[in-house]
């Protein structure tokens, strides 16, 4: 059997900016009992550079290391995964703009449906935070009037 460290299989990633969902999954391959791992006792720092919100500078951070049974299952696994990993990150939803409207990245017809409908539920909120407002003040101020 040879036991390889998690250090040395993220070194084999073919993108190293992902290498904290490589680690994610990895954990989580081991937890199932996929991949047969167990921790160590140091910590390696990830490859991947972070970067602080608002500012310019990036950080590493440092994991537990693990060691690992390296069988032909796991680097099946491997391969699938850093395959994965590899491919380009979709980004999140496109924001509507002019840009994105006109180059059909965003469905127009499909923003005037959301906008309606935000705008019903919005007025029918209002509607009713009135109606409840008069309904309450009605019955308020038939309790405080002075019987004579």
């Amino acid at each position: 059997m040879a036991y390889v460290k998690l250090s040395e299989q993220v070194q084999k990633l073919s993108n190293p900016q992902r290498s904290d969902t490589f680690i994610k999954l990895f954990q989580e391959a081991v937890r199932s009992g996929k991949i047969d791992g167990a921790y160590l006792p140091e910590r390696f720092t990830m490859p991947k550079q972070f970067t602080r919100r608002g500012s310019e500078d990036t950080y590493q951070k440092d994991t537990r290391e693990m060691i690992f049974d390296h069988t032909p299952e796991f680097d099946e696994w491997f391969e699938e995964t850093n395959r994965e990993l590899a491919a380009a990150r979709r980004g999140g939803t496109v924001k509507p703009s002019v840009e994105a409207i006109e180059s059909g990245l965003v469905d127009f017809k499909d923003l005037v449906a959301q906008t309606r409908q935000k705008m019903q539920a919005s007025y029918e909120k209002g509607q009713a935070l009135g109606n409840s407002r008069k309904s309450a003040s009605t019955s308020t101020s038939k309790k405080s009037k002075p019987k004579k």
